[in-house]
C-alpha cells in the first residue's frame, strides 16, 4: 500500500501544482496552458496508477489527518469502489488534458487561460477527493470544492447572459442538493456517534423504518441533483452547452458520476439491504430519466445540448441497474444483484468514456465551424474526416450497438432485468419486463437520435458558411479523442477480460464474486450468470462484421475490377441540381417523433407570410417551431412564483422602522421566557 499511497498523493500534488501554475501564469497564457494541463496530465496518470494498484490488491487503504477539532478529520479511503471511480476519472482527465493543449491555444490573448487551468485542476482535485473521502466532513468539503470550481468553469464566458443564467441555476441546484446531503449525513452521525464512513457501514438498515426511508430519500435526492435525474435535471442541459467543450466533457463524463458514486456508497455500504420500495423507486426513476432524456434529446438542434440530454438518459440506464440490484439484494438473490450492480457500474465507465468522446468531438466541431447549431452544419466529414470517425465511434457506442462498450453494459442490464421476471413476487415480477421493454425503446430512440446527430452534422452538403469553411481539429485534440475512441473499442471487445475488475467491489458490497458467472470461453464470450440466459461474444460479432466488410472487396477484386463502369449525375428528382436545401434538416428528421409524442412535447408552430400585392403570392415565409419546456413551466416556474409571492408578503415585516424591530425583539423575548417557564 506504500506505492498506492505514493501514487495517490503524487496525483493530488500534481493537481495542486497545476492550479498553482494557473495562478503563476496569469500574465503568460502559453506558460499557463502548458503548465496547468501538463500538471493535470501528470496527476491523471498518477491517479490511474494508484487506482489500478488498489484494484489489483483488492483491499482498502485508509489514511487520516486530524483536523484539530473533535469529530472532524481528513480521512482518505481508497477501497475497490473508490478506486474504480478514480480509474474512470484518471482516464478522462488524461484524455481531456491532452485535448486541451490544442483546444485552449486559440484562447491565448483573448481569455484568461490561467483561470481556466486553475479551476480545471481544482475540479479534478475535488473529484479525486470526493471519490476517496472516508468521512462525512471531508466528503462535504470536497463536494463543495467540486461544485464551486465547476461553477467557475461553467461561467468562464461570463459576458454572455445565457452563460450567467446557466451558472446561477447550476449553483442553486448544487447547493440545494448539498443541503439534503448535509441533513442525511447529520442523521447518520447522530445514529453512529461518528462522522467516519466506517461507522456508517450497514447502519442505515438497523434504524427504524421511517428514519431509513427519510435517510434513503435524502441521499437519493441530494446525489440525484448532481447526477441529473428527472425532475431535478434542469441545470444539466443549461450548463453543459455554455461551458468550454473540454469542461463539458469532464462534467458530463465524470462530474455527474459523483452522484452515482454517492448512491453506490449509500445503497451498498451504508445499507446492508435497502427496503424493496427504495429499489423500486430507483428503478422507476431510472426508467423515467432514460426515456424522457432521450425524447428531449431528439428535439434538440444544439449539438452540445443534445449530448447533455443524453447524459440524463444514460444516468437513467445506470439507475436501472442499481434499482434492480437493490431489489435482488433485499430478496436474497445476491448473484443477480451482483449482475445488476456490475451492469450499472460498467455502464458508468462506458458512458464516461463515450460521452466524453462525443463532447470532445462536439468541441472540435464548434472549434472548426464556430457554431453549435446542427441546422448550420452538414458536409463536415470532408474537411473533418478524423473528427467524424471518432464521433461516429462514440455515436455507435452510446446507441448500444455491437460490438462497442455501450452494447456490453446495456446487454448486461437487459439480462438482469429479464432474470428478475422469474424469481421475484408477482407485483415486482411485472415491473422487470416492462422496464426491459422501455430500455429497448430508449435504445432504439437513442440510435435514431445519433443518426440525426451524425447525419445532419457530417453528411450531405454544407448548410452555411460556417460548415463550408470548417477545418480539422489540431493533432493534440485528435489524440485526446483517439484515446477515448480506443477505450470504446477495448471495453467492448475485451469486456470478458475486464469484468474481473468488479470482483472486489461485488465481494465487498454483496459477498459474491460475479465475474466467473459472466464470462465464457476464456473471456471471448459473455454469459448472464444463469443456465437459461443467453451468451454473446463482442469479439465474434466484430469478426463477423469485419468479414462482411471484406467480402465485397474480395468480390470486386475477383470479378469487378476489370468491368466496365459508367459515371453520371446523381438522381435529383428532376431538379436543376442538388443543393443543401434538398437535404434533411434536424427539424424535419425529428418531426415524426414530435408528432408521435405530441402529448409530451406540446409543440407550438407558427407560420408567418409576407406579401406585397396579393396574399396568394407571398414574398417570404417564416416558420417557427418549439416544444414546451414541461418541467420548467409546470414545476419550477410555479415554485419560483410561489416563493416570490411569499417573499413579497414578508417584505412588509422589514418596514425600516426601528420601533417595529424593537417590538419584534420584545415579542420574541416574551415567547422564549414563556417557553422557558413551561419547560
Amino acid at each position: 500500500m506504500d506505492w498506492v499511497r505514493a501514487a495517490f498523493f503524487g496525483g493530488l500534488i500534481a493537481y495542486l501544482a497545476g492550479a498553482a501554475a494557473g495562478v503563476a501564469g496569469y500574465r503568460t497564457p502559453r506558460l499557463a496552458r502548458l503548465g496547468t494541463f501538463g500538471c493535470a496530465l501528470a496527476g491523471a496518470l498518477l491517479e490511474m496508477t494508484a487506482a489500478v494498484m488498489a484494484l489489483a490488491q483488492g483491499g482498502a487503504a485508509a489514511w487520516t489527518v486530524p483536523f484539530g477539532v473533535p469529530l472532524l478529520a481528513w480521512t482518505v479511503r481508497l477501497n475497490p469502489l473508490s478506486a474504480y471511480f478514480n480509474l474512470a476519472l484518471g482516464i478522462l482527465a488524461a484524455a481531456v488534458s491532452i485535448y486541451s493543449f490544442g483546444y485552449v491555444r486559440p484562447m491565448e490573448g483573448r481569455r484568461n487561460v490561467g483561470a481556466l487551468g486553475f479551476f480545471y485542476n481544482l475540479l479534478l482535485l475535488g473529484l479525486m477527493a470526493v471519490f476517496t473521502a472516508g468521512d462525512a466532513f471531508f466528503f462535504l468539503v470536497a463536494w463543495e470544492v467540486m461544485a464551486v470550481s465547476a461553477y467557475c468553469l461553467v461561467v468562464f464566458e461570463h459576458e454572455k447572459e445565457e452563460t450567467r443564467r446557466a451558472g446561477m441555476m447550476f449553483l442553486i441546484m448544487s447547493h440545494a442538493g448539498t443541503g439534503l446531503l448535509l441533513i442525511a449525513f447529520l442523521l447518520m452521525a447522530q445514529a453512529s456517534g461518528s462522522l467516519d464512513f466506517a461507522s456508517f457501514h450497514g447502519l442505515a438498515s438497523t434504524l427504524p423504518a421511517q428514519e431509513q426511508g427519510l435517510i434513503g430519500v435524502l441521499f437519493f435526492a441530494g446525489f440525484g441533483v448532481k447526477a441529473g435525474i428527472i425532475p431535478i435535471h434542469v441545470w444539466l442541459p443549461a450548463a453543459h452547452p455554455v461551458a468550454p467543450s473540454n469542461i463539458s466533457a469532464i462534467m458530463s463524463g465524470i462530474m455527474i458520476k459523483a452522484g452515482i458514486y454517492g448512491m453506490a456508497l449509500v445503497f451498498f455500504d451504508f445499507f446492508s439491504a435497502a427496503p424493496v420500495w427504495m429499489g423500486m423507486l430507483v428503478l422507476a426513476t431510472g426508467v423515467v430519466s432514460a426515456l424522457l432524456g432521450v425524447l428531449y434529446a431528439l428535439m434538440e438542434h444544439d449539438l452540445k445540448r443534445l449530448l447533455a440530454y443524453h447524459s440524463i438518459e444514460n444516468i437513467g440506464i445506470i439507475l436501472m441497474g442499481f434499482g434492480a440490484a437493490l431489489v435482488f439484494q433485499t430478496m436474497g438473490h445476491n448473484t443477480l444483484a451482483g449482475l445488476a450492480l456490475v451492469a450499472g457500474l460498467y455502464h458508468t465507465l462506458n458512458h464516461a468514456i463515450f460521452k466524453c468522446l462525443l463532447f470532445l468531438g462536439a468541441g472540435s466541431v464548434v472549434h472548426g465551424t464556430g457554431t453549435r447549431n446542427m441546422e448550420e452544419m452538414g458536409g463536415l466529414i470532408r474537411p473533418m474526416p478524423v473528427t467524424a470517425l471518432f464521433f461516429l465511434i462514440g455515436a455507435v457506442a452510446i446507441s448500444g450497438l455491437p460490438p462497442l462498450n455501450g452494447f456490453v453494459s446495456e446487454w448486461l442490464t437487459y439480462q438482469a432485468l429479464l432474470a428478475g421476471f422469474g424469481i421475484t413476487p408477482l407485483l415486482t415480477r411485472v415491473v422487470f419486463p416492462i422496464t426491459g421493454a422501455l430500455l429497448a425503446l430508449t435504445a432504439a430512440l437513442a440510435a435514431a437520435c445519433f443518426v440525426k446527430a451524425f447525419g445532419i452534422s457530417f453528411l450531405a452538403l454544407p448548410k452555411s458558411e460556417h460548415a463550408a469553411h470548417a477545418h480539422e481539429a489540431t493533432p493534440s485534440m485528435l489524440a485526446g479523442m483517439g484515446i477515448l475512441a480506443a477505450g470504446c473499442v477495448a471495453l467492448g471487445l475485451g469486456a470478458g477480460w475486464f469484468l474481473p475488475v468488479f470482483d472486489p467491489i461485488t465481494t465487498q458490497a454483496l459477498g459474491v464474486r460475479i465475474s466467473p458467472a459472466l464470462t465464457a470461453a476464456h473471456g471471448f464470450a459473455l454469459a448472464a450468470s444463469s443456465a437459461h440466459a443467453g451468451t454473446v461474444s463482442p469479439l465474434g460479432i466484430a469478426g463477423l462484421l469485419a468479414a462482411l466488410a471484406v467480402l465485397p472487396a474480395l468480390l470486386w477484386l475477383a470479378w469487378g475490377r476489370n468491368g466496365a463502369r459508367a459515371t453520371g449525375a446523381a438522381w435529383d428528382c428532376g431538379q436543376p441540381g442538388l443543393t443543401a436545401a434538398n437535404a434533411y434538416t434536424a427539424t424535419g428528421f425529428s418531426k415524426p417523433i414530435r408528432m408521435i409524442f405530441s402529448a409530451l412535447y406540446r409543440p407550438r408552430r407558427e407560420i408567418q407570410a409576407e406579401y406585397e400585392v396579393s396574399p396568394y403570392y407571398p414574398t417570404a415565409i417564416r416558420f417557427e417551431s418549439e416544444i414546451e419546456p414541461t418541467f420548467e413551466k409546470h414545476v419550477y416556474d410555479p415554485f419560483r412564483d410561489g416563493l416570490l409571492r411569499i417573499a413579497s408578503r414578508l417584505r412588509t415585516v422589514q418596514a425600516g422602522s426601528i420601533h417595529a424591530y424593537l417590538a419584534y425583539i420584545f415579542v420574541t423575548l416574551i415567547i422564549l421566557l414563556l417557553l422557558g417557564v413551561r419547560g
